[in-house]
């Protein structure tokens, strides 16, 4: 089972960017269907944008346009570029396989200050 392992999550301010990555542990290629998800305190994890192997990306309404899915395949990483943040962005976030998680990593907190 491959292992991903989350980074580049930290505090900004309303309207600030962030770039989170996700590093596999073998080649990100062989991995169909890559996700990132979030959970916010007190609520339920939900998928926040995925990437086929294909390079096709799938967002939630609410990260539209800010949000950007990408997969580096010779740096065997898939990163999550976040800009224009609002405090409802605020949780940890985790990338699994998608739209069927494996077991969880310990994810990256990212907390966006109003």
């Amino acid at each position: 089972q491959v292992q991903l392992v989350e980074s580049g999550g930290g505090l900004v301010q309303t309207g600030g960017s962030l770039r989170l990555s996700c590093a596999a542990s073998e080649s990100i290629s062989s991995i169909n269907n890559v996700g990132w998800y979030r959970q916010a305190p007190g609520k339920q994890r939900e998928m926040v944008a995925a990437i086929t192997r294909g390079g096709t990306t799938t967002y939630r309404d609410s990260v539209k346009g800010r949000f950007t899915i990408s997969r580096d395949n010779a740096e065997n990483t898939v990163l999550l570029q976040m800009n224009s943040l609002k405090p409802e962005d605020t949780g940890v976030y985790y990338c699994n396989t998608f739209p069927l998680p494996n077991s969880w990593g310990q994810g990256t907190q990212v907390t966006v200050s109003s």
